[in-house]
């Protein structure tokens, strides 16, 4: 089966900025990854991405844009569009022209039980700013087939589980965990299809503690939370809430969780016990998986914090992306090159184990720039 290259384009629930990887691949098993880039936001910008969750909440239909979602919306494209050339001009020079990207937006909402999910990102203007075929809506499309639209990178994951460095090639079951500002997992077995879900918080939580208990947007490398220590208790209130109690596939809105259970610790005490929430909600999603893994492989902005890693470790084997030969920042940014690829060629994205979907889902929208 031909190759297509293709860029990915991220911007995920911690709101920093949009991460982009280019990959070569026939969207199933080759998978040749090339480089990577992340354009951060800047502070004021992430401000008015966090007003526009808020105002997301009076969202009642997809296409809906109450007060300055338009608006963010059309700049939130623009500012891919940017990266973009970027990282053409740049790092991914050398790789020539992509024939396709993968483009997933900014989620501001996300109601699985009201078949609801809201990217802002204009695909079409997309195209039209870059030249370039972009695929996007794959949630959306996963939605109207009955899935929750999320966790959407298991095909990804799996595939990359077939090209594990020899020192870890055939150790299924592989789990591999995204931390995000939600966690998710992909359970991937020997044979048969993935199975995934969100299993809680990932850095969302942590995030707002620290904005909202010292002005800052982020922990860096578990500053904070190496001063303190783990309230048990509160991370027993955490895993008490129902939805841990839920096979998957099920899938959270950022909002799902809030700060309450942590009200009334010190600064650094909840650092690291968010952080031990985090660790500890993915390490319970065991309860429902087929079989107990036998590596987890760790992506996503949460692996640098050493606090969640500590768990992880204490809990199973996980190790961190890189040392599997991977880059786990890019890893989501791949996977939606990966996915742009399977849509061209109406492969599966989505499976009943991974969004509840009725049947395999293949295909987002394409849109083609315009003459």
């Amino acid at each position: 089966m031909a190759t297509i290259c293709a860029i990915g384009l991220m911007s995920g629930t911690s709101m920093d900025g949009i991460d982009l990887a280019m990959l070569r691949t026939d969207g199933v098993d080759i998978v040749e990854r090339g480089p990577g880039l992340f354009v951060p936001y800047e502070a004021d910008f992430r401000r008015r991405i966090e007003q526009g969750l808020e105002t997301a909440k009076e969202i009642a239909q997809r296409g809906e844009r109450p007060g300055d979602l338009a608006a963010l919306e059309q700049e939130i494209t623009r500012r891919h569009a940017e990266a973009v050339k970027i990282f053409l001009d740049g790092e991914a020079k050398s790789w020539g022209k992509p024939e396709l990207v993968g483009f997933h937006g900014q989620t501001v909402l996300h109601r699985p039980q009201q078949a609801l999910t809201v990217q802002l990102g204009d695909g079409q203007r997309l195209a039209d700013l870059t030249g370039l075929p972009v695929v996007f809506d794959m949630r959306a499309e996963d939605m109207r087939h009955g899935g929750q639209g999320a966790p959407l990178v298991p095909a990804y994951h799996a595939a990359l589980a077939r090209s594990l460095r020899q020192v870890h090639a055939g150790r299924f079951p592989v789990v591999f965990v995204n931390i995000g500002g939600i966690s998710n997992i992909t359970f991937v077995p020997q044979e048969g299809d993935p199975v995934a879900f969100d299993t809680g918080p990932g850095n969302a939580l942590i995030d707002q503690w620290v904005v909202r208990e010292a002005g800052i947007p982020f922990d860096v490398d578990g500053a904070i939370a190496s001063e303190g220590g783990v309230a048990a208790e509160v991370v027993a209130r955490y895993l008490e809430k129902p939805f841990f109690d839920r096979p998957g596939p099920k899938s959270l809105d950022r909002g799902d969780f809030t700060l309450a259970e942590a009200d009334g610790l010190e600064l650094a005490d909840g650092a690291r016990t968010l952080a031990a929430v985090s660790a500890a909600a993915i390490l319970k999603s065991v309860e429902h998986l087929p079989h107990k893994p036998t590596l987890w492989i760790v992506c996503g902005g949460g692996r640098k914090n050493p606090h969640i890693m500590h768990d992880l470790k204490a809990g199973a084997e996980a190790i961190p992306a890189e040392e599997a030969g991977l880059d786990g920042d890019a890893t989501e940014a791949e996977a939606w090159a990966y996915l742009a690829v399977r849509s061209l060629k109406k492969l599966p994205l989505t499976f009943p184990t991974t969004t509840g979907c009725e049947k395999p889902v293949s295909g987002g929208v394409l849109a083609k720039p315009l003459p």
